[in-house]
């Protein structure tokens, strides 16, 4: 059975959500309409994109992905059908397409607004856009091919021969925080070296890595490599944001003892 998913800035109240919902339904009866994510944070298309690049694969290969995030119709970031890695997406030019996918879609898609008729109707385009690819329509008949989709550059770790300097990318409900420190480049720079992983400063130190939440005790700081593979602090039993006051941004730095300064600087 074909799949449609939603990741929205919606709250689960909001009735936009009954909307698209209703529509789909009745223009495919025969779908799974499933809520992939929701209430994500308003304009934040950083952390939107993290969210369903990490997702979207689960499921099955032709799945629809609409993303209303920031999806307001604009004509520097008119509405888009993206056909990558067997997959379709469908959503505002904003930057998100790029984020999420990193690379060149197969096909682009710029939907036809019927703005001459008034307000942009986003529930209305995406719906019968889903539509158009779950009933296998020709897309040429909703809108024109494009060529290239807004790019918007990622936040990414950097290094040294002795240190890896990142960043806080998201915060789960839990308030974990996770970065963009992968396990490959922490492991190329330090293998089985020492190291000091620093949180904002040099007040919140970690110096090993864990296996798991629970082999740290209660209360304590701690790191470890997620599902993701990547970096993740917490603390065990509490919310780790909360307590440190930490924010998306924040700077995550990991070097060798010896190259660190005084305690309470600011790298």
């Amino acid at each position: 059975m074909p799949v449609i998913t939603l990741t929205t800035e919606w709250q689960a109240f909001d009735y936009y959500n009954g909307i698209m919902k209703g529509k789909l339904t009745s223009l495919c009866p025969d779908t799974f309409v499933i809520e992939n994510a929701s209430g994500l944070s308003p304009f934040n298309i950083q952390k939107s994109a993290f969210v369903l690049r990490n997702t979207f694969e689960h499921y099955p290969a032709g799945s629809v992905h609409i993303i209303c995030v920031q999806s307001e119709y604009s004509e520097k970031s008119p509405h888009l059908i993206v056909e990558a890695k067997k997959h379709f997406f469908i959503g505002a030019d904003n930057g998100i397409f790029h984020l999420l996918l990193n690379s060149d879609p197969d096909r682009i898609i710029q939907l036809h607004t019927g703005k001459e008729k008034g307000v942009v109707d986003e529930t209305k385009i995406f719906a019968e856009a889903a539509a158009s690819i779950i009933n296998s329509k020709d897309l040429g008949n909703i809108g024109i091919e494009k060529k290239n989709i807004k790019e918007m550059v990622p936040f990414r770790a950097t290094f040294e021969e002795d240190a890896i300097t990142g960043s806080i990318i998201y915060i789960d409900t839990y308030g974990n925080a996770i970065s963009n420190i992968t396990y490959d480049l922490f492991n190329r720079i330090f293998n089985k070296n020492s190291f000091h992983i620093a949180i904002r400063s040099n007040n919140n130190i970690i110096d090993h890595i864990s296996r798991s939440y629970n082999s740290e005790s209660i209360g304590e700081l701690l790191a470890v490599f997620n599902s993701l593979d990547l970096l993740e602090i917490g603390i065990n039993g509490t919310d780790a944001s909360e307590l440190l006051s930490l924010q998306v941004g924040d700077i995550i730095r990991i070097a060798s003892p010896c190259s660190e300064k005084k305690p309470g600087m600011l790298f």
